[in-house]
């Protein structure tokens, strides 16, 4: 769908809607988020996600054992056991050149975590929308004053014109990729997840390859 706004050139958001799933160890409560060079971002008994070296203990008292492209080796009790990736692969570095690797869900979809503004914050790729797009509800729990601060613009779409406001982000990760002044737009209708668009995606280039879509930070 387009959006036109009060001011200059056409902004397109689309509509995705997708199941988000995490992989999660049977033998632990723990959910691999992503993998990188000899580390791995987990989230250990529903914590925030956190970067794991090889080697090192984690708080349910297993280990991360090894990693590899896409695989992350758990060891606990003297066993080890092989997780793949659901949702999310590996980030090697944040500076310009590192890549991230995504695997998609049972959808097909690719979606990463990251943060906005230092909330958490689970986003789905869509390069058909031309910002990064987020829901009111998401939008007040991370303390965005849209209204006051966001400027008013409106969205044409199947079901007829939304309005949105769009804003600037202080800060957006993605996986461990940071990006300042991102441009977003939140809507009070039709998006039940964030989109991570075109305003973040522009900065990175994008590669699909096997299933896996790799993501390599331009700027």
């Amino acid at each position: 769908m387009k959006q036109e706004q009060q001011g200059p050139g056409p902004v397109k958001l689309s509509l995705a809607v997708a199941a988000l799933a995490a992989a999660s160890l049977a033998q632990a409560d723990v959910t691999v988020v992503a993998t990188m060079k000899e580390k791995a971002l987990l989230s250990v008994n529903g914590a925030a996600p956190k970067t794991y070296p090889v080697g090192a203990k984690l708080p349910d008292g297993s280990k991360l054992a090894a990693v590899s492209s896409g695989e992350a080796i758990i060891e606990d009790g003297g066993k080890r056991y092989t997780v793949r990736l659901g949702e999310y692969a590996s980030t090697s570095a944040t500076p310009a050149g590192a890549s991230m690797v995504l695997s998609p869900d049972p959808q097909g979809h690719y979606s990463v975590i990251g943060e906005i503004n230092g909330q958490p914050a689970r986003m789905l790729v869509d390069t058909g929308a031309s910002l990064v797009s987020i829901p009111a509800p998401f939008a007040k729990r991370m303390n965005l004053d849209y209204r006051n601060k966001g400027r008013r613009a409106f969205s044409s779409t199947a079901g007829g014109t939304t309005e949105i406001w769009v804003i600037n982000i202080d800060h957006l990760k993605v996986g461990d990729f940071v990006f300042n002044n991102v441009e977003a737009a939140v809507t009070e209708a039709g998006l039940p997840v964030i989109l991570l668009g075109n305003s973040v995606l522009k900065r990175l280039d994008m590669k699909t390859e096997g299933g896996y879509m790799t993501l390599v930070k331009r700027f």
